[in-house]
């Protein structure tokens, strides 16, 4: 398997940007599902009473969120206000209901974002946003929206917005499906960014906290872009698989483990967090330290580059690690060379080769890459 490393490929945007994590394959709708439980409701929404729900924080837009490579300039986002004051209709926003009440945007979050930030900016502790660039109304070029007359600041108030809202009711799998189908300026959400609009609570902070930890950042390189959330999916990876022991993983659907381990994440106590929290960045300094440039990626014999981040690999050690105690964890250091052989002969086992490449929510192939890896580094850190 050691010409493989030539073929793998890594996940990437429309516009060619790696996102420095090696690409998996997509999962597949295994049972279909009922168009029947599909409750869509399209309305229009005038723009006033939307600004009072962010205010209240009754509709979520998550502003980081936002794709840092897409967020829109001046000039783009003063387009969409001439737009509105032109009476020209703007692309349909997609809403969720979630749990606990109040809306989530899924798509529209940029749009939404521009309209508050230059109707209410302190709802969302922005600046205030001046209008500039615009294609026919010049004469506003400069003005904030208390500065333009009386007339087009309630054009924009009372303009309508046509939103595609997501009922509750709806099956969680049917909606992020849904979900999964829509392009936001073209290009199709990842699922993580979906986790993170649709499962608010503190599992999106401590999310954001670890993928920007100093440890995960040596332990990766600071080579996991950041634009996609590739690098936060890794982190509830390994949250995921802390909570729940691997062999205990039952389902063959990777995703709704995701889910719902966000959703426990949202109910751990302040202690619980702190404690997975060291052990996170326990586990990222011992990879650093064994592993070195190759921690988390595939490592073949004769290698002559370094190869993408693996998702499945990341998971696998990092939980691991942290199974082990501090004296063999140092002892592992002290023997990171024969580690790194024996991880060597791993990748030439068929079944964990295909554990960490294909089918990686499999039941069977969770178990395998955990199984082989954590018995992998007791055997070494034991040995004599």
């Amino acid at each position: 398997m050691g010409d493989f490393d030539d073929e793998l490929t890594v996940e990437v945007d429309d516009e060619g940007i790696a996102y420095g994590v090696e690409a998996e394959p997509l999962p597949t709708i295994t049972v279909p599902f009922n168009p029947a439980d599909i409750k869509v409701h399209t309305e229009q929404k005038p723009v006033d009473p939307l600004l009072r729900k962010i205010k209240r924080q009754e509709l979520d837009l998550q502003p980081d969120f936002q794709r840092a490579a897409g967020i829109w300039d001046t000039t783009r986002q003063s387009r969409l206000i001439e737009s509105l004051l032109l009476k020209i209709p703007i692309p349909t926003f997609y809403m969720a209901e979630v749990r606990g009440g109040g809306l989530a945007v899924v798509d529209g979050v940029q749009r939404l974002t521009t309209i508050v930030r230059f109707v209410h900016p302190d709802y969302i502790g922005a600046d205030p946003l001046k209008l500039s660039g615009l294609q026919y109304l010049h004469e506003h070029n400069g003005k904030t929206f208390g500065e333009l007359p009386e007339r087009l600041q309630d054009q924009i108030l009372e303009a309508q917005l046509t939103v595609n809202l997501i009922l509750q009711g709806t099956p969680e799998e049917v909606m992020f499906e849904i979900f999964t189908r829509i392009n936001t300026g073209g290009q199709p959400l990842s699922a993580q960014e979906l986790r993170h609009a649709l499962i608010p609570g503190q599992s999106r902070e401590l999310l954001k906290k670890l993928a920007s930890s100093r440890a995960f950042l040596d332990a990766t390189l600071r080579t996991v872009n950041t634009l996609r959330m590739a690098d936060r999916e890794m982190v509830l990876r390994f949250l995921a698989f802390r909570i729940t022991d691997p062999n205990d993983y039952k389902s063959d659907d990777l995703d709704a483990f995701l889910r719902l381990a966000m959703r426990k994440v949202n109910k751990l106590s302040r202690f619980e967090v702190e404690r997975l929290s060291v052990e996170f960045n326990r586990s990222m300094n011992a990879a650093s330290a064994i592993f070195g440039e190759h921690a988390f990626r595939k490592l073949f014999r004769d290698q002559i580059r370094r190869l993408p981040i693996n998702k499945a690999i990341f998971e696998a050690t990092a939980v691991s690690l942290a199974e082990l105690g501090d004296d063999e964890l140092n002892r592992l250091i002290e023997l990171r060379f024969e580690v790194q052989e024996r991880y060597i002969e791993l990748m030439d086992d068929t079944e964990f080769f295909q554990a960490i490449s294909v089918g990686i929510g499999d039941v069977a192939r969770v178990h395998r890459r955990f199984n082989a890896m954590y018995y992998m580094l007791r055997e070494v850190a034991y040995s004599a």
